[in-house]
């Protein structure tokens, strides 16, 4: 029962995007993504994983998809990757945002929605953050302007782990 208890409580604090106050495994799965066919989670151990979960159809996601791409081109070559995981039903509207706002980072198509539903996914954007073990850190549910300086204390952090 405690570790129930324990495993809901860790839980509550990703929903409300506290850091975990315990590290919680993240979610296994594979994806396949518009350049680099399919990507799996669990292959990118060793490396700090920003799972950016957005739609077309989302006003703050369009806000925030340059600001990512200069996150990942910034700390890529210290093991940083940002992973934008698309919920559209329909691939082609996500091709037309990214036709509109171009990023470097590799998109990944959740058409069933079965890993936001994994990530409990109820916001867009919602981003996850994920260390070199393979563990959710932390959770961020939505965008405003100048939430990038809470993401580059976050990955700050965790690259120096």
């Amino acid at each position: 029962m405690r570790n129930f208890i324990a495993a809901i409580c860790a839980s509550a604090a990703l929903l409300v995007g506290a850091p975990a106050s315990a590290n919680v495994p993240a979610a296994n799965f594979t994806l396949a993504s518009l350049k680099n066919g399919n990507l799996k989670l669990s292959e990118q151990r060793g490396e700090v994983i920003m799972l950016n979960f957005w739609a077309s159809w989302c006003g703050p996601c369009r806000e925030e998809m340059p600001l990512l791409n200069d996150l990942h081109a910034r700390y890529e070559s210290v093991g940083f990757k940002v992973w934008g995981v698309n919920v559209d039903a329909n691939r082609e509207d996500a091709q037309a945002m990214l036709n509109k706002i171009p990023v470097d980072f590799p998109v990944l198509f959740d058409s069933e929605s079965s890993v936001s539903k994994l990530f409990g996914v109820e916001a867009m954007p919602s981003t996850v953050f994920i260390d070199r073990d393979g563990n959710v850190r932390y959770v961020h549910k939505g965008y405003r302007s100048g939430d990038e300086a809470e993401y580059k204390k976050i990955i700050k952090e965790l690259i120096r782990e």
